[in-house]
């Protein structure tokens, strides 16, 4: 998990180190680059485990075809898990791909300060943990991370709120609400550590204005992602605060829980916001290009899957593995060496251009 920059990062630091399920993260360290040293090769046909989180969005399900395919057509054997009963389902699955003989587990974790003992279990059997989007916390059985820099996300979305409501009204104040993700899933404190970054300066300031009251992580949490408890949270809000004002702007952590809000605001007869989002959901950026959600994050599931299978490739090779941050991402335990790839913001001002080698989305925007 990345932290704040400069001076915010040491508090940064002590902010998530009090919640119990993400104290974790990303430190001063600076983001150092390289290659990690090679290891022992193994057979090109051995097995490859992938252990996914619940089905909460269109990327996790487009991942797992993605992972099975690709992991195929470079020789491997695919063992691709959901793990849609929760945490327990999860840690079974990891130590069945452990007996199964897996050589590289790939782990997208529902909670990842819970699966401790089968990732022990992984690595006294020979094999390499790579943490896929989410950082596995507490542990010092985890070798890489690969995901998206999002602490780089929540920037871009407490950027784009801003930007999108100075369009509307060229000077504030504005009032607006505050959603983050589910408090089990170790990125959600990470995307909203960064959007306040770039919105708590103007909450300070009175050009933002939170009329619930409701501005920490613990008070914007959205159990689980799911839309229908983003959308009671809403009908709430809207209800308890919003009786003659205008509700001016949305951070929503992403496109599920966006759509969420905007179906809320839609059913209490009021003007709708700007609202964020993230993951680039077709039904999104439909919204987007309809003038309704103002933006998403495109963070291109192709491309993450694709480079978690280069690591396995170059395991199976023997080779050094590229990072390019070495020294950052330090989960309780360990520092743990990352790959990260650069995420988009997308509004209807750029969304042709983002999507335009995508073959679901590129054909909408034209």
């Amino acid at each position: 998990m990345r932290m704040f920059g400069k001076a915010g990062k040491a508090a940064a630091v002590a902010a998530i180190a009090a919640l119990a399920l993400t104290a974790c993260g990303r430190t001063d360290g600076g983001a150092g680059g390289g290659s990690t040293a090679g290891g022992e090769a193994f057979p090109k046909d051995s097995l490859i485990g992938v252990a996914l989180p619940q089905k909460t969005s269109e990327n996790w399900v487009l991942a797992e075809k993605l992972f099975n395919d690709g992991l195929k057509g470079a020789g491997f054997k695919a063992d691709v898990q959901f793990a849609n009963g929760g945490v327990s389902e999860q840690q079974n699955q990891i130590a069945a791909m452990v007996t199964k003989g897996a050589k590289v587990v790939i782990v997208g974790a529902i909670d990842g300060a819970q699966l401790g003992t089968q990732l022990k279990q992984a690595k006294d059997a020979g094999a390499t943990i790579i943490a896929y989007d989410r950082l596995l916390l507490n542990t010092e059985n985890v070798d890489y991370y690969v995901a998206y820099d999002n602490f780089k996300v929540g920037e871009l979305q407490g950027q784009a709120l801003l930007d999108g409501l100075k369009a509307k009204k060229a000077t504030g104040p504005y009032n607006i609400e505050l959603f983050a993700g589910s408090p089990d899933d170790a990125n959600a404190k990470v995307f909203f550590d960064g959007a306040m970054k770039v919105l708590q300066p103007k909450i300070d300031d009175g050009t933002l204005k939170v009329l619930s009251g409701q501005k920490s992580f613990e008070q914007a949490v959205t159990q689980g992602w799911k839309a229908e408890n983003a959308q009671k949270r809403a009908d709430t809000l809207l209800t308890g605060s919003y009786g003659t004002a205008p509700l001016d702007g949305v951070l929503s952590p992403n496109d599920t829980l966006a759509r969420a809000v905007l179906t809320s605001v839609k059913a209490a007869g009021k003007p709708l916001p700007v609202v964020t989002g993230q993951d680039s959901e077709v039904e999104s950026v439909k919204s987007i290009l309809a003038g309704e959600q103002y933006s998403t994050i495109n963070k291109d599931t192709r491309k993450l899957v694709e480079h978690a299978i280069l690591m396995a490739k170059e395991l199976q090779a023997g080779k050094k593995l590229e990072i390019n941050d070495a020294d950052s991402y330090k989960n309780g335990v360990k520092t743990v060496p990352a790959y990260l790839l650069p995420p988009v913001i997308v509004t209807k001002e750029n969304v042709k251009a983002a999507y335009v080698d995508d073959p679901v989305l590129g054909p909408l925007t034209k």
